[in-house]
């Protein structure tokens, strides 16, 4: 740890990070050019941040909220999304399973850094169904599979050497087959409200809510929100 003359020395340094700026100028997001739907506005995005080639267009910050009532986030990978929801995929027994198991409630974050913009996602959470778990596990590559079996995920372990001998050993077990484990499948979460916020010049960001009509089910009102 840095003492604190090295700190301050880093302050006066061009390491200092309150004197980091950067103008937002390379697109507007307008109500007249946004999609009515949330879901292909969403779709219309992800499928640019694909063809932009940014570094992985499909990864997610999940924010969780445990019983404690601390909120805690992490990167998922988004592996489905349809008018039912966002799906990723994990270990039921994590962290993030155990605080869905008692708050099933969770915010989603996508961040395209290249093309300045942000999608925020909140609703509930469900888990996927089994076939459909069964389904993409049988998709994965085979270390993933046996990884899904050796990692005892959020859970202290002494060494990589645990992980190492875990994989070991699932994978002389199985061969070529691990089935899908007890532990291990998918959550959708069941959006209530999305927002995308896209980057402007001076601070003065685009930024559109989507939330459910309560007076027209199963429509959206759009709204824009100062930044």
């Amino acid at each position: 740890m840095p003492d604190r003359a090295t700190i301050g020395a880093m302050s006066t340094t061009d390491h200092d990070i309150a004197s980091l700026r950067k103008s937002y100028e390379r697109a507007e997001l307008d109500e007249s050019a946004s999609q009515a739907d949330p879901l292909a506005q969403f779709d219309q995005w992800l499928q640019e941040a694909i063809a932009a080639r940014v570094p992985e267009p499909n990864a997610m910050t999940l924010a969780t909220v445990g019983g404690d009532l601390r909120p805690s986030t992490r990167i998922v990978l988004v592996k489905g999304y349809d008018e039912r929801g966002i799906v990723w995929y994990t270990n039921y027994d994590s962290r993030k399973g155990r605080e869905l198991a008692g708050n099933p409630f969770a915010a989603l974050q996508f961040h395209w850094v290249e093309l300045e913009r942000v999608v925020r996602i909140e609703g509930t959470v469900e888990k996927v169904s089994a076939a459909e778990s069964d389904a993409y596990f049988a998709s994965r590559p085979l270390d993933s599979r046996i990884g899904a079996w050796a990692s005892p995920q959020s859970e202290v372990i002494s060494s990589r050497a645990v992980l190492v001998a875990n994989a070991a050993k699932y994978g002389a077990q199985f061969l070529l087959d691990p089935p899908r484990p007890p532990h291990w499948g998918g959550y959708r979460l069941v959006p209530a409200e999305w927002q995308f916020w896209q980057g402007r010049k001076s601070r003065l960001h685009d930024r559109l809510r989507y939330r459910r009509d309560e007076a027209a089910a199963g429509n959206w009102l759009r709204e824009r929100l100062a930044p």
